[in-house]
């Protein structure tokens, strides 16, 4: 009886064991080049990669209000969102904590996730579950120039290039895979044609240069969550503001 125990151990390890080697970590990078002179732009950061499985179901991830939910931070400080661009599994809580010593009302009503957090204070946080998938852009109801973006994917590969775009997806299992990109810089329809399948084995674990063309600049401005321009309090408040 000890040694069947101890055999069916052995064998449950070794093919955990198995499992682990065979999750690959996958790099690339992304060449980000402006449309009319195909010049490579100096910062080609922020771009999200994913991959979702083509022969299977990807890990689950905590779903609302369960212990094992993933969180995530988008912080807002010097009139900023720290990252600019934060991707996520579907399910997880991301939180927004206030680090400015002035008010801030962070929200999202044009796509993706539509929320609206209020006013609150320095020191003060709230929580948003991005419980399905899609693209939300994100700004201050106070300070115009505040944005960022959030991206709940349905898969858990997935990165986001730096400054030099460089990528890397970490704990990828062998198989055939959908790879798709997005960045603010680039149009919908451009962004489609970038999708392709890839295949992920110890053979093959690079995914080598993306080349992404940049559209159209977006827009600088935007409207306020009420759909209009942004007015400055008069006379300014320091709890709206601080130069």
């Amino acid at each position: 009886m000890i040694r069947s125990v101890a055999l069916s151990l052995a064998v449950l390890s070794a093919g955990l064991s198995l499992a682990r080697a065979q999750d690959l970590t996958l790099t690339g990078r992304i060449d980000l080049v402006r449309a009319r002179s195909s010049a490579s732009l100096p910062d080609p950061s922020n771009v999200v990669v994913w991959l979702t499985p083509l022969n299977g179901s990807a890990p689950t991830q905590g779903g609302h209000g369960n212990a094992s939910t993933p969180h995530a931070q988008l912080v807002q400080a010097n009139k900023r969102f720290d990252p600019r661009v934060l991707a996520v599994p579907v399910g997880t809580a991301v939180e927004f904590p206030n680090r400015d010593p002035f008010f801030h009302n962070v929200f999202s009503l044009f796509a993706g996730k539509r929320f609206d957090l209020g006013l609150y204070e320095a020191g003060g946080t709230r929580l948003v579950h991005f419980n399905r998938p899609g693209v939300s852009y994100i700004f201050c109801n106070i300070h115009p120039e505040m944005s960022a973006v959030v991206v709940a994917l349905d898969t858990p590969y997935h990165a986001i290039s730096d400054k030099t775009g460089r990528i890397m997806i970490s704990g990828v299992p062998s198989g055939r895979y959908q790879m798709q990109v997005w960045s603010e810089l680039v149009s919908p329809e451009a962004l489609q044609g970038l999708t392709r399948e890839v295949t992920v084995s110890e053979g093959g674990s690079s995914l080598g240069t993306i080349r992404v063309v940049e559209g159209e600049p977006p827009p600088r401005s935007h409207k306020n969550k009420y759909g209009r321009d942004y007015d400055r309090p008069s006379p300014p408040s320091p709890i709206y503001d601080q130069k």
